[in-house]
């Protein structure tokens, strides 16, 4: 495969009002490129604030776009069977251009129950709606007709449907998008089966690639994008500090909505939500034992569910690109851009 590709994810859960979530997502965002990120990724939520600070992602990528000049800019995800398709289309059609060619388009069927019902629609109509709605996209973007002989996208964008990604937590998911053509977005974090809780988040996502690469057509190259949770510092206490908060929150909530978290303790915590964090040494440790990096194209990292503040984002978002991603593979493509010279 070619060389791997950082990236870096957020979804907008700074401690602070909307406005300033967007500034600092922003400051983060040009932190990274300045750091030499090949891609950043944003993530969709609509109603729940502490779930996600975003519901319209185009329009703060059109924002990201206008203060950045390099690092490509994506959706993790969209959250399609609750948007009009045609809409999705043109809003990216035009967003790639003031981009100047760096957006990417990662694609979900959502996961909130309760966000689907001021849509119209029934979470259990997701997966319909969704292959559905992705039909009409890629449509659009491959300059179909729309709906009379005189209606086809402007301004057009063939080259999005080339670059669709697709979010799944399963094998049968994951063999979809290979045989589409379209890239893999495997999460930081997924459900383990009956019974085993402290199964490896790799045994899961492994079956999945294997599965994607089977169906992939042999002209295409594939795309692979593991997300994963790595928090670094400089200090270890530090990092377990910031860490507890938000990982107890993280457990409880997961208790309230009916799942199992083994255990009460931070440790207990870090395995049950595959969290990676410390000091630079032991996060690349803890990240060499995951097998699906090695065969991923993209590795993106997010800090959720530590949120720690703003300024230790940006450390850690140093921390990764000089120490840690090069023991993944990765290496800049270009010269990191200066601290202080306008993205």
């Amino acid at each position: 495969m070619s060389q791997k590709r950082l990236g870096f994810f957020t979804r907008l859960l700074d401690k602070t009002g909307p406005q300033q979530r967007y500034r600092l997502a922003l400051e983060q965002i040009q932190h990274a490129e300045r750091h030499g990120f090949d891609t950043a990724w944003i993530a969709q939520h609509h109603f729940h604030e502490n779930e996600g600070g975003l519901p319209s992602p185009l329009v703060f990528l059109a924002y990201a776009a206008a203060q950045t000049r390099r690092i490509r800019l994506g959706t993790a995800i969209i959250t399609l069977p609750l948007e009009n398709a045609l809409r999705v289309a043109e809003d990216a059609a035009v967003l790639d251009l003031l981009a100047q060619g760096r957006l990417e388009i990662g694609l979900g069927s959502g996961g909130t129950p309760s966000s689907f019902l001021p849509f119209g629609l029934n979470i259990d109509e997701r997966g319909p709606v969704f292959a559905e709605h992705l039909q009409r996209l890629l449509d659009a973007w491959n300059g179909d007709t729309l709906g009379h002989a005189d209606n086809r996208l402007y301004p057009p964008a063939p080259q999005l449907a080339s670059r669709v990604w697709i979010a799944t937590f399963s094998v049968e998911g994951a063999a979809r998008a290979g045989k589409a053509g379209q890239g893999l977005m495997l999460s930081r974090t997924q459900p383990r089966p009956q019974g085993q809780p402290r199964l490896p988040l790799d045994a899961i996502q492994n079956p999945m690639i294997d599965a994607y690469l089977a169906a992939l057509p042999p002209d295409v190259a594939p795309r692979i994008l593991a997300s994963r949770t790595a928090f670094v510092s400089d200090s270890r206490q530090q990092a377990r500090t910031l860490a507890l908060p938000g990982l107890s929150a993280q457990a409880q909530n997961h208790r309230a909505a009916g799942h199992q978290v083994e255990g009460d303790t931070l440790d207990d915590y870090i395995a049950a939500f595959d969290v990676h964090l410390g000091t630079p040494q032991e996060v690349s440790a803890s990240l060499a034992t995951d097998s699906t990096l090695l065969r991923a194209t993209d590795i993106s990292f997010q800090v959720h569910s530590i949120d720690p503040p703003h300024q230790e984002i940006l450390r850690s978002i140093e921390l990764i690109a000089s120490e840690v991603a090069p023991t993944l593979g990765w290496s800049a493509s270009l010269p990191a851009v200066a601290q202080g010279t306008p993205a």
